[in-house]
């Protein structure tokens, strides 16, 4: 259903479905059409939603796709009994989505120092804003290295971050740098698999270090990014305080930066 430009509140524009994607029971993507006027910095968020009667049901997405597409990109959990997704999981192509206006975001290079290497550490959906991050220009500008892990409950939840890594070495824009720079960490918590465990325990023991073949977390070259639960964000938040990095913001930026904002 459409919705008259005039119903519409000034702080949202409706744009049409593209395509969408069922990973497993409980995780999709999808694309919308982009206006030309929409402009962000890859790791923002937007407020995203549908009608709910003559009032707008909106949550807080990041934006998966990179700055330079025509297309914007979104990855969400399926939650059953939810306001929003037990009614998003079921759009297809030409439905009509809110897409705010203005996005925003502390999970942005610009809130960071400068650094050698780069680690984006998510669990779950919180893959998707690091999905624009790896995608884009300048971030292979501004890190030689970037280490992308993703943790999640079972090994098909890792499919979306799995295609991710395999469709980089064809990007038009990155796709040579990519193969170079970056280097993919999933894990698994419930399901036998190569790497068993959360990225912070797997941290704390050593054995993300081991693997990787490189130090501790080292200030004065490495800069993070977290993306994930809230627990997550927490636990990894305490580990990297404890190695000496201090937390940035796009007014001051700094060693490490989180997202607090989430979808159901």
């Amino acid at each position: 259903m459409a919705f008259d430009g005039d119903s519409l509140p000034r702080t949202v524009t409706q744009q049409r479905v593209v395509a969408v994607r069922h990973w497993t029971k409980s995780l999709f993507s999808f694309r919308l059409n982009r206006p030309r006027s929409f402009r962000f910095r890859a790791g923002e968020f937007v407020m995203l939603g549908l009608m709910d009667g003559d009032r707008p049901l909106l949550r807080a997405y990041s934006v998966a796709s990179p700055t330079w597409h025509s297309e914007l990109e979104f990855y969400s959990i399926k939650v059953p009994d939810g306001p929003l997704t037990s009614r998003l999981q079921a759009i297809e192509p030409n439905d009509p989505v809110l897409l705010g206006r203005k996005p925003t975001g502390t999970l942005v290079t610009d809130a960071l120092k400068p650094g050698k290497r780069l680690f984006l550490l998510s669990t779950g959906t919180g893959i998707a804003p690091f999905a624009s991050v790896v995608r884009e220009p300048e971030t292979y500008e501004k890190f030689e290295i970037i280490v992308l892990t993703h943790t999640c409950r079972y090994v098909a939840d890792l499919d979306y971050g799995a295609n991710l890594i395999r469709l980089l070495k064809d990007d038009p824009l990155i796709g040579d740098l990519a193969v170079d720079a970056v280097t993919y960490y999933p894990s698994v918590t419930r399901e036998s698999f190569v790497r068993r465990g959360r990225i912070t325990h797997l941290i704390e023991s050593g054995r993300f270090f081991e693997e990787l073949e490189i130090a501790d977390f080292d200030g004065r070259q490495d800069r993070v990014m977290i993306c994930g639960s809230m627990a997550m964000i927490a636990d990894t938040r305490a580990l990297l305080e404890k190695a000496g990095l201090s937390e940035g913001s796009n007014a001051a930026p700094g060693d490490y930066v989180v997202e607090k904002a989430f979808a159901e």
